[in-house]
């Protein structure tokens, strides 16, 4: 057989036509080159839609066990290499034909019964996603783990809290590290929130009406991992909300990685010069030997903006879809898979830079205090003495105006300065002007209090071991 007659008898569609396509549509309708991926996730598909026929009567125990046969090799191949698609493939769905055609002669087109492309590509993203979004949440717990152990290092590590990027009040360093766990932790929870509506299966809905044939889609469901089949066959077919809100979950996601990534760039410059990169997780300059950047943090802020870029992409493409299927949805599989491979990407990268880097405690402790970051605790003594706090707040503001121009602490005020200052200011207002003293004050939950971050670390373990083994729990179904 030629490699035109190969072609022409593998391809899905084409009955009625008199010619083949032409090279411009053949060109521009070719998806095998990216959704090749979808191959182990089809013929998981392929072996339930084959068991089903069976108990259909539509295969024999005899031809349900050679397609069986044909499609753990044709898996095997396919892992090894030794079958790939070739040029003259359209997508995942006709090489895979081919294959078992290949195989099993006229038997492996017994399989196409009963469903379709349709079916099956919404199938298998659903089957590629719940399986992958289960790997991208275990590579983010090993993240945030990176930064609990840290954050339990540095609970006791005074550092200066900021707000508009200005000195705002002293906190500890490893409540700042936790709340960037405490973002990713939200991360983790939509993607196992989002499980739960992914978790319905397509397959038996065919092009977009069912099937007249005596399938079964709730065994198919349960086969493949799923909690149900689909209520509306055209639904089924034409929803991508579940690679939307996956596409969201990984967006929102990258702009948490572009946050810490923009403090991890602010912390090791100069400036601040608050934390070192270990020499394996930073680069260095092709022109200036002295240079140590944290192009991780850099790459990781740059690559939000791409996993942003595929959401819009996908919102904007279904926005004005008719039902049900339409062309316009293979646009959805490369935004899905590039969001999948960028984080798989990002995640290592970003948590061997945190697990490895170091804190310079000393620096964070001298620069708690600067900028009177201390002037909330006056205010908050002078509230404990029933003086309301606008006048609290006016009494400070002049405190920190009478030592800003000779660049005075608020610790370094003469007694006379102070009473002089209010009525309401004795020298026993000295003891709240000490940042650890400020530290240990905030004792309600959530606060950034030594004992209070302790409970959140204790807190965060656990919700991070649920969502270790929600990731570890999923295999694709055989």
């Amino acid at each position: 057989m030629t490699e035109q007659q190969t072609s022409e008898s593998t391809r899905l569609w084409g009955g009625r036509f008199t010619g083949g396509p032409a090279e411009a549509l053949a060109r521009l309708s070719v998806s095998v080159q990216f959704d090749w991926r979808l191959a182990p996730y089809d013929l998981a598909a392929s072996r339930a839609h084959a068991r089903v026929l069976a108990r259909a009567g539509l295969l024999d125990a005899d031809e349900l066990g050679a397609m069986l046969a044909a499609i753990d090799d044709l898996e095997a191949a396919c892992a090894s290499g030794h079958f790939r698609p070739t040029i003259d493939d359209e997508d995942v769905h006709t090489a895979l034909e081919r294959g078992l055609i290949e195989r099993l002669g006229t038997l492996g087109g017994k399989l196409r019964a009963g469903r379709s492309r349709n079916d099956q590509v919404a199938t298998d993203l659903r089957l590629y996603l719940r399986d992958h979004a289960r790997g991208v949440a275990t590579r983010l717990v090993e993240l945030c783990e990176a930064l609990v152990a840290q954050a339990a290092a540095h609970v006791d590590t005074p550092a200066p809290g900021m707000t508009h990027l200005q000195h705002a009040q002293p906190v500890s360093f490893g409540h700042q590290l936790l709340a960037h766990v405490q973002a990713f932790a939200r991360d983790l929870d939509r993607l196992t929130d989002w499980d739960r509506r992914a978790a319905i299966c397509p397959l038996g809905s065919g092009a977009l009406a069912g099937s007249s044939l005596p399938l079964d889609p709730v065994a198919v469901a349960r086969e493949l991992g799923f909690t149900a089949p689909a209520a509306n066959s055209m639904d089924a077919v034409a929803d991508r909300d579940f690679a939307a809100e996956f596409l969201f979950a990984a967006a929102l996601t990258g702009v948490h990685l572009s946050r810490l990534g923009e403090e991890i760039v602010l912390w090791t410059s100069q400036e601040f010069g608050w934390v070192e990169l270990d020499d394996a997780f930073a680069t260095g300059s092709s022109i200036m030997p002295q240079k140590k950047n944290a192009d991780i943090a850099e790459l990781a802020r740059g690559k939000s903006g791409r996993l942003i870029g595929g959401l819009v992409n996908v919102l904007t493409m279904l926005k004005g879809l008719p039902l049900t299927y339409d062309r316009d949805m293979q646009e959805v599989q490369e935004p899905v898979f590039d969001a999948v491979e960028t984080l798989e990407l990002v995640l290592p990268a970003m948590t061997g830079m945190i697990a490895t880097m170091t804190v310079h405690a000393d620096v964070l402790a001298a620069a708690a205090p600067k900028g009177y970051t201390l002037a909330t605790e006056i205010a908050d003594w002078l509230v404990r003495r029933h003086v309301p706090f606008r006048e609290a707040h006016e009494i400070t503001g002049a405190l920190v105006a009478l030592c800003a121009p000779t660049g005075r602490g608020l610790d370094e005020l003469t007694d006379e300065e102070l009473t002089a200052t209010s009525e309401h200011l004795t020298t026993e207002v000295r003891a709240v002007l000490d940042v650890r003293g400020a530290l240990e004050a905030r004792t309600t939950p959530g606060s950034t209090g030594p004992r209070a971050v302790a409970e959140q670390l204790t807190a965060l373990s656990d919700r991070l071991e649920t969502f270790r083994e929600w990731g570890a729990a999923h295999v694709v179904p055989r």
